[in-house]
């Protein structure tokens, strides 16, 4: 497992890979101890991210491997592998409420297990789960804080005015 520590303006993001796919990036994480530190390996996810704090990017394209939770590292389950594919569909500078994620999984009454399979994302920005608000339009939780999740909407709503 390689990591590399990328610096942004809303704080450090620890970002893992098995080598061939990005498997987790968060916020104020540490290294586990069996991973080596490689920042070259990650100059593909540096771009990207330079890109879309820039204004210049809506989408992430690079390989992805979300195999584990954020919690525990323990493996995902097919229903939050299905809610984080969900949440790659809502377009850059739009949100969606976990009911209406519920909805596009043919489960309109498993809200609340959408907004546990959300808060397990192991691939912070580039799996936008911070684009998930409350039936009620309120800012919920985000596993980085309040605060980024609310400086990533204000982000993508300014860029969503150029594109």
């Amino acid at each position: 497992m390689l990591y590399a520590l990328l610096p942004t303006h809303l704080g450090d993001l620890l970002a893992l890979s098995n080598g061939a796919a990005l498997t987790s990036l968060a916020f104020d994480a540490a290294p586990p101890p069996e991973a080596r530190r490689d920042d070259p390996a990650f100059g593909n996810l540096r771009a990207h991210l330079g890109a879309y704090f820039a204004g210049e990017r809506v989408a992430f394209d690079l390989p992805l491997a979300p195999e584990a939770c954020r919690v525990g590292r323990v493996p995902a389950t097919p229903f939050q592998r299905a809610v984080w594919d969900q949440l790659r569909a809502i377009p850059h500078g739009e949100t969606r409420s976990y009911g209406d994620l519920a909805k596009a999984l043919g489960q309109p009454l498993a809200a609340q297990a959408v907004g546990a399979a959300n808060g397990q994302n192991p691939l912070a920005i580039v799996v936008p789960c911070h684009r998930v608000i409350g039936a009620d339009g309120s800012l919920t939780g985000y596993a980085g804080g309040l605060h980024r999740k609310r400086a990533l909407l204000a982000l993508e709503s300014r860029q969503q005015s150029l594109f």
